[in-house]
C-alpha cells in the first residue's frame, strides 16, 4: 500500500465531471447543510450537528486527522461549480498488514438521486486501486440503506454478508451491518 500517494500531499481527484478536493473553511455553510440534516444520517453511524460552531471545529477534526494519517475527507465539487460542496467521501482505516481501506460517503439530501455519489465513489476506486495500490477496499452499510447499497453495486462491490449486532454506532446503539467489497482483480477485470 502506498500511503505517499494519500498522505504526502493532499490529493486532488477528478473525473469529467467532478472534482474530489480538500473540503476548506470557507465551505462551513454547504457543510453545515449536511451535517445539520438528521435524514442524511439516518442510516449513518454519525450524529447530526446542529450547532454550526461545532461543524466548524469539525472542519479542523478533518485536517488533523488527515495530518495524522487516520483517514482522508474529500468535498465533493462539480468541475463548474469548484466551490459548492456536494457531499464528502472517505477514506478510513488503512490496514497495511492486509491491505484494505473502508470507504463512506454522504450527499446534501438536495443532490440524491442524481449519481453524484455513483461517480465520485468511481473516482475514489481509481485513485485506491491504481495510485496508493490497495487490495480490497470495503463499506460498512446498515441494511436498510438501500440507496448507499445501489452506489456500492454499480460500483463493482459485492454483498459479502450481514454481521448481526456487530457495531456500537454513535445514536444509533448496537447495529447489524452489512459489508460490501470490491478486490483489485475484480477492479481490474
Amino acid at each position: 500500500m502506498n500511503l505517499e500517494a494519500v498522505f504526502d500531499q493532499f490529493p486532488i481527484l477528478k473525473s469529467d465531471e467532478f472534482v474530489l478536493k480538500k473540503i476548506e473553511d470557507h465551505h462551513l455553510d454547504e457543510v453545515f447543510e449536511i451535517y445539520d440534516n438528521d435524514i442524511v444520517f439516518e442510516y449513518c453511524g454519525i450524529i447530526p450537528k446542529h450547532n454550526k460552531d461545532t461543524v466548524k471545529n469539525m472542519i479542523g477534526h478533518f485536517e488533523r486527522d488527515y495530518n495524522k494519517r487516520l483517514r482522508v475527507k474529500w468535498g465533493i465539487f462539480y468541475n463548474s461549480q469548484p466551490d459548492r460542496l456536494l457531499g464528502i467521501i472517505e477514506a478510513l482505516d488503512f490496514n497495511q498488514k492486509v491491505n484494505v481501506v473502508t470507504i463512506g460517503y454522504f450527499l446534501t439530501e438536495s443532490h440524491w438521486g442524481k449519481g453524484i455519489a455513483t461517480e465520485a465513489l468511481k473516482i475514489l476506486l481509481n485513485f485506491l486501486f491504481m495510485d496508493v495500490n490497495v487490495n480490497r477496499i470495503q463499506a460498512e452499510v446498515m441494511p436498510l440503506n438501500e440507496n448507499s447499497k445501489k452506489v456500492l453495486l454499480k460500483n463493482g462491490f459485492i454483498k459479502e454478508g450481514m454481521l448481526r449486532q456487530a457495531t456500537l454506532w454513535s445514536g444509533k446503539g448496537i447495529v447489524d451491518i452489512e459489508i460490501y467489497s470490491i478486490l483489485r482483480e475484480d477492479y481490474i477485470k
